[in-house]
């Protein structure tokens, strides 16, 4: 959620009122970054504290978790309904992110509004690569596709009955949702990606109206910085290693920090260790526990950045310009993490379902030691701070709202 916070300053400095529109939680986001807020009733935590989301924890595998991820998001889709008409009925542009593709469609036709898709992950099918939700290789040129289309299909599913209570509700004749996606691609629907292609090389088979424009940073307000202890830890020592997971819950978090801690020890590395969503602990004065700290702050004061490979994180450790462990466990994790791994900005992953203390050892070892992996991070940081990805959308954005 943090890139759209940056998105939305750059809109609002452009002279657009922009209002993000998502759960409670992230209120504080928008907030900081002087934009609108309108909340969802769903709260993502909570849901994972659930016993649906307990189950989620302890899915076995990939595909277990991938069909129990999708249950939860379908179980609660419907109670977002209203939320999500309210805020586009006081719209003049939606944009739309990549899960709520059909949802946004069916409220921009049922409204009369432009809209485009802002997305933080490649969801189109393409020849290139696998779909970036499913796998970290590729398939084949026909498997790619083939894999995607069934990707969107089941994305859609998750909302086709939110989206038939929304087309009900505004006056449009039923429709599939396989009608759905086949009238987004009639339409040649645009869709703004906020990644960088020095990371994802746009696909050379997506149709023109597809773009890779660069990252979208989180805005943090004026000031932002670390907090004096966070600062005098830093200080008493070489530069440590930040470890963090974001809203990605474990099932044993208690374990988890054990491993993390027994493994920065083993390497001789000093740790920040980020509570998160997964309530992950350290002691000992060479490890410090901290809450939500801005990331562009941080993570170039850094060693490494172990992470859970999420599309925000990925993005704020290479802007920072040092190497990462990723850490993938669901959904598109394992795409960012091959990506890492593919620009020798990383070791090879260590999944987190399988991690263990003498493999998180040797991957630290390996990223803190060569120095070729520092190397490469710091070039390709360079790199992708003189990319502005904000500016393609603003101008898109300037088109629609104009049309």
């Amino acid at each position: 959620m943090a890139p759209y916070t940056g998105l939305g300053h750059a809109l609002e400095r452009a002279g657009h009122r922009v209002t993000l529109v998502t759960h409670a939680r992230f209120a504080p986001l928008a907030e900081d970054a002087g934009i609108g807020f309108h909340p969802l009733p769903v709260d993502p935590r909570a849901e994972l504290d659930s016993a649906r989301g307990r189950a989620l924890r302890r899915s076995a595998n990939d595909v277990e978790q991938r069909v129990r991820a999708f249950a939860l998001a379908r179980q609660s889709a419907g109670r977002m309904a209203d939320g999500l008409l309210a805020a586009a009925q006081e719209a003049d542009v939606l944009l739309v992110s990549s899960s709520l593709q059909l949802l946004g469609h069916t409220l921009a036709e049922g409204l009369g509004l432009p809209a485009m898709g802002v997305y933080l992950q490649p969801l189109h099918a393409t020849r290139e690569f696998a779909p970036s939700v499913m796998s970290t290789r590729s398939w084949g040129p026909v498997g790619n596709r083939i894999a995607a289309r069934a990707v969107n299909v089941a994305i859609d599913a998750v909302f086709s009955g939110t989206a038939r209570t929304l087309r009900a509700r505004l006056g449009l004749p039923p429709s599939s949702t396989r009608a759905a996606r086949r009238t987004r691609e009639r339409q040649r629907w645009p869709v703004r990606h906020g990644f960088s292609p020095l990371v994802v090389p746009r696909p050379r088979d997506w149709r023109p109206e597809l773009t890779v424009d660069g990252y979208w940073w989180q805005h943090d307000p004026p000031g932002a910085g670390l907090p004096p202890h966070v600062r005098d830890f830093l200080a008493a020592g070489p530069p440590p290693v930040f470890v963090g997971l974001g809203s990605i819950p474990v099932p044993d978090p208690a374990q988890l920090g054990v491993t993390a801690v027994r493994a920065l020890r083993a390497a001789g590395l000093r740790g920040v260790i980020q509570r998160g969503w997964s309530g992950l602990e350290a002691d000992g004065d060479d490890m410090l526990t901290v809450d939500e700290l801005p990331h562009a702050a941080l993570f170039p004061q850094t060693a490494a950045v172990v992470h859970h490979a999420g599309a925000g994180t990925t993005a704020a450790a290479l802007r920072a310009g040092v190497p990462a462990v990723p850490l993938p466990l669901q959904l598109d994790t394992g795409f960012w993490a091959g990506r890492l791994t593919a620009l020798g900005v990383a070791p090879r992953a260590v999944p987190l379902r399988r991690i263990s203390a003498d493999a998180l050892t040797d991957a630290l070892l390996r990223v803190t030691t060569d120095p070729a992996y520092r190397e490469r991070a710091r070039a390709l940081g360079t790199r992708i701070r003189a990319e502005d990805g904000t500016a393609p959308v603003v101008t898109a954005v300037d088109r629609l709202a104009g049309a």
